[in-house]
């Protein structure tokens, strides 16, 4: 796949197969994922790959009820009652595969860097017939002792970029995008 291709063709995907994902495929697009820049060359990543059904289910639970009690600064809440208070949501739309990208070393620049592998993980999943999707619903759940807990996740590491990666079952039109505001200075 050409990087236009990659780039003009990624969506956000919120429907997914069933179907599971090879481990070397994963592997592949945490790879590409590395190849991120960071600054410094610092690398801060770490990857916890969660692939068990129920536990998915029950985090999904979990930060739904969180998001309903005490929802980040910022994030109008109440727009998502019906969703949230949903039984039958789950906040990763039943894909087969989390990747929780990890800041693992403490600097101004680790979560930039954390951000800029997830963007290169969405297009090496997109580039292998993959969707994925960064999901807000969990990142407050998370960074709690609980969410830490529930992944044994080491205490140096700081979750920034929960993705979500799967077949998709449907296509996924892009959305409109605005003109970007430019100034030019020549």
């Amino acid at each position: 796949m050409e990087l236009d291709q990659a780039i003009y063709g990624r969506r956000a995907t919120r429907a997914y197969t069933h179907e599971p994902i090879d481990r070397s495929v994963l592997e592949a697009v945490i790879d590409a994922a590395i190849q991120a820049p960071s600054a410094m060359d610092s690398q801060p990543w770490g990857f916890c790959i969660l692939r068990n059904r129920l536990m998915l289910e029950n985090i999904s639970r979990e930060a739904k009820a969180l998001l309903m009690r005490a929802p980040p600064a910022g994030l109008d809440a109440h727009r998502f009652d019906d969703m949230l208070g949903n039984p039958d949501f789950d906040i990763f739309y039943q894909a087969p595969v989390l990747i929780l990208i990890c800041a693992t070393k403490d600097s101004a620049w680790s979560h930039i860097d954390c951000t800029l592998a997830a963007q290169n993980l969405m297009l090496a999943a997109h580039g292998k017939g993959l969707g994925s999707c960064w999901i807000g619903f969990a990142q407050s759940w998370f960074q709690t002792g609980k969410g830490r807990a529930a992944l044994d996740l080491p205490p140096h590491w700081q979750p920034v970029a929960p993705i979500i990666v799967g077949h998709p079952s449907a296509d996924t039109p892009a959305p409109p995008r605005e003109k970007p505001e430019l100034l030019w200075r020549d």
